[in-house]
């Protein structure tokens, strides 16, 4: 086996893994054990829908106060700024779902 060959197959082999890690993420952020925590997401990287927005990856600002991600339940009130939220507009579709 050629050295070229080798580097693209573990290129591949690495590629596949991201992939699979990162579909193993979203499932985790979807169990019943985690809570929505606003206030601490950078631009861009918010998990659903606020009053704002209609999904996720909408947020336009660094710790908006609206916008939140999962978190495993009791990690939100250890963040300075972390709020657990309730609100209705926090699902998915948020605005455009009203």
């Amino acid at each position: 086996m050629s050295s070229n060959n080798q580097i693209i197959r573990t290129a591949f082999a690495g590629l596949i893994t991201v992939g699979l890690l990162a579909t193993t993420s979203q499932a985790f952020a979807a169990k019943g054990d985690n809570e929505k925590c606003a206030g601490i997401v950078k631009a861009g990287k918010n998990d659903c829908g606020t009053s704002k927005s209609a999904c996720a990856g909408n947020v336009k600002a660094d710790r908006d106060p609206e916008g939140w991600i999962y978190l495993p339940k009791g990690t939100c009130e250890r963040i300075a700024g972390g709020t657990v939220t309730t609100s209705s507009m926090a699902v998915k579709g948020g605005a455009a779902g009203k």
